[in-house]
């Protein structure tokens, strides 16, 4: 059987650099792309690499299947683990759970991260049938647009559409992955169970006050940008803070005019909000805008807020989390379970097949850095648990 951890350690090797870094249908991708297919051989799959740069593996048994995987697409200088350990670890469980009498394809798809170009879950949006073909024209910051691109790569922008799998094949899909979070670690824990993940909403705030000179208005005559921004980022975290699984993040400000000396006349901040259910989301975001409203009154400031992106969350499937939930306490004496507050190729599959996910845990909850870290003996775990689930599936 294989060493996965030899594994990871020589797929980290493929890579454009800085670090690790490997993006959709660049040189370092169809180096992976090979290898991954290569490994997917030896384990007794028929393998292709398909339109849109997606590596296939199939065991041959006919009929519906189960999809298992991940991606193998990075950010800039990545760590060795995300989306990577899904898929070689599912290369590995079908090997070890030996014959089983369903279909099972391993799938490790291209583009989850969506760095290259201004589009994300390209690899698993086309599996599910849900691709926006108009993403192909979408350009990366050489101007190279994804078509050209997949072009160069191999692909053929004309057959992504036939990637799409038929609803009535697919049992359902299961993904193993890092946390990239510290709640596993907190709990003691190698693995649990995700729930849901995360809906996501991100908005763009603009703050309009007056500029003037630091030493010549006085304090009570004053709309400061800055300050009223200031009392915003806290609201916004006050409003996280007092629910329940709900995440809300400022992680962009700009200051004008910027000088030590001068009132700031405008400020620009993101706010990224995320629940597992959307109505928690929903809610949050309107106790938000209310806590804006006040504070842009009480400052004396203008304010607009722009909503740039909306996903909703999406639920695992109930029996799927059943099944891995059994797994996972099979292996570590406890069934935990957790959401989801990033994204993963999961919620473009949800659109076409129930979904289930396992989370590792991972070193300090540290990801997408060089940092990031899993233990070989979770990783082995993690293996270990697909395995048990997909014998207790072929028996269910």
């Amino acid at each position: 059987m294989a060493d996965v951890m030899g594994r990871l350690a020589e797929l980290a090797g493929v890579s454009d650099g800085p670090g690790l870094t490997r993006l959709f249908l660049s040189p370092s991708h169809r180096r992976a792309a090979d290898l991954v297919a290569g490994w997917m051989q030896a384990a007794g799959l028929a393998a292709r690499i398909d339109a849109i740069g997606n590596v296939v593996g199939w065991n041959g048994v006919k009929g519906p299947r189960l999809m298992l995987g991940s991606h193998i697409d990075t950010v800039r200088d990545a760590g060795w683990f995300d989306g990577n350990y899904g898929v070689l670890a599912a290369i590995e469980a079908v090997e070890r759970a030996g014959e089983l009498p369903f279909g099972v394809e391993v799938i490790a798809f291209g583009d989850e991260e969506g760095v290259r170009f201004p589009a994300t879950l390209s690899g698993s949006r086309a599996a599910a049938g849900v691709f926006d073909h108009a993403a192909l024209v979408g350009r990366d910051a050489d101007g190279v647009s994804m078509g050209e691109a997949l072009l160069a790569f191999g692909g053929d922008p004309n057959l992504v559409a036939a990637e799409a799998r038929d609803p009535a094949q697919v049992l359902g899909y299961v993904e193993l992955h890092i946390e990239q979070g510290p709640v596993l670690e907190a709990e003691g824990l190698a693995a649990g169970v995700v729930t849901a993940i995360n809906g996501a909403s991100r908005y763009a705030v603009s703050v309009a006050g007056q500029a003037g000179h630091a030493g010549t208005v006085p304090m009570a005559m004053r709309h400061d940008a800055l300050t009223a921004a200031a009392e915003m980022v806290l609201a916004v975290e006050a409003v996280a803070c007092e629910r329940v699984d709900v995440v809300a993040t400022v992680g962009a400000l700009s200051v004008k005019p910027g000088a030590p000396n001068a009132i700031p006349g405008a400020v620009e901040f993101s706010i990224d909000l995320r629940a597992p259910v959307d109505a928690d989301r929903l809610e949050a975001a309107s106790a938000i805008r209310a806590g804006l409203d006040r504070i842009a009154v009480s400052r004396r400031v203008d304010y607009e807020l722009m909503q740039t992106h909306d996903a909703p969350a999406t639920s695992c499937a109930p029996w799927l989390q059943a099944r891995l939930m059994a797994a996972v306490e099979a292996r570590t004496g406890r069934a935990f379970s957790l959401p989801s507050g990033a994204g993963h190729d999961a919620m473009a599959m949800a659109a076409l097949c129930p979904v289930g996910m396992v989370f590792l845990r991972c070193r300090g909850g540290v990801s997408h850095t060089p940092e990031e870290f899993l233990a070989a003996a979770d990783a082995e775990i993690g293996v270990a648990i697909l395995v048990d689930f997909l014998r207790g599936f072929s028996r269910a």
